[in-house]
């Protein structure tokens, strides 16, 4: 084995200067994985629609410092809105090492009455087609100066839904399923595969973040109708935390993950593998 070289955390978790693009990153997911990435001394561009949204989050991450965030209104639910935000980039940066692709939505409906163009069109659109576009439109510039010792990161927002077959549930009305979402997150894996195969040799590492249950606009329904008890379910107690997404996205987005790439990595604090439990009632 070569020499071990520098191996502390100053050096293999350091983002400071790297410049980084969050997609919905006003609210939720993507504020907290932004949030980190400024603390650590990065410039985040945050893009999302909402600009009141968006202002108040620059306002507040720059406030706290010490890494820099500016925002872009952006719609990415087409190609023509993710060539916009890819060309605003263009604009204001000749290098970016960091993209997260965390823009997602979802749909609610009965199973017997599910829209076509809100239910799927929309949501395939915003979670799957968004994160290949803005990812081949920004290769480029992940690419530039990028090497096997410090490539490019790209981070694609995924979730629990994807390996879970349940589409009706405490997150959504009863009698409402939300039908295509879980289906447009495991495409997100599948892309991320695809993704990490093609990229490797550009020096762009490329890999998922699949969160469970975390406090956001998308969980609000549950959260507000069940309370305290949403969280019984939790092996762990809990929600997942703003410092739960801030450690894996730290470690994704930094060199300590410079030979990790084409990972699906579950944040739920074991919820995907325990309710997989066959004899529940032995549970300690």
């Amino acid at each position: 084995m070569s020499e071990l070289g520098d191996l502390s955390i100053s050096s293999l978790f350091n983002v400071k200067g790297k410049i980084a693009l969050v997609t919905g990153g006003g609210t939720g997911i993507g504020k907290a994985i932004a949030a980190s990435l400024a603390a650590n001394g990065a410039k985040v561009y945050i893009a999302a629609r909402k600009e009141s949204l968006l202002k108040e989050t620059t306002t507040e991450l720059n406030s706290r410092g010490p890494g820099k965030v500016e925002y872009i209104v952006a719609n990415l639910g087409s190609k023509a809105g993710c060539d916009a935000l890819i060309a605003e980039i263009k604009k204001r940066e000749h290098k970016l090492h960091i993209l997260v692709n965390n823009s997602g939505i979802t749909w609610g409906a009965p199973y017997d009455d599910f829209p076509e163009a809100k239910g799927w069109d929309n949501v395939m659109a915003v979670n799957v087609k968004s994160i290949f576009y803005m990812t081949s439109g920004l290769t480029e510039l992940l690419a530039k100066d990028s090497n096997a010792l410090d490539p490019a990161h790209v981070i694609n927002i995924s979730s629990t839904s994807s390996v879970s077959g349940f589409a009706e549930g405490s997150l959504s009305a009863g009698g409402s399923g939300t039908w295509s979402y879980g289906i447009s997150k495991a495409a997100v894996n599948h892309l991320t595969t695809t993704l990490a195969v093609k990229l490797s040799k550009r020096k762009i590492m490329v890999n998922a973040i699949l969160p469970g249950l975390f406090p956001t606009r998308m969980t609000a329904y549950g959260f507000k109708t069940l309370g305290d008890n949403i969280s019984r379910g939790q092996p762990t107690g809990r929600a997942g935390l703003p410092q739960d997404l801030a450690g894996i996205a730290l470690f994704l987005s930094s060199s300590a993950s410079a030979h990790v790439t084409g990972a699906h990595i579950i944040l739920d604090g074991g919820r995907a593998l325990d309710s997989q439990s066959i004899s529940p009632a032995t549970r300690l």
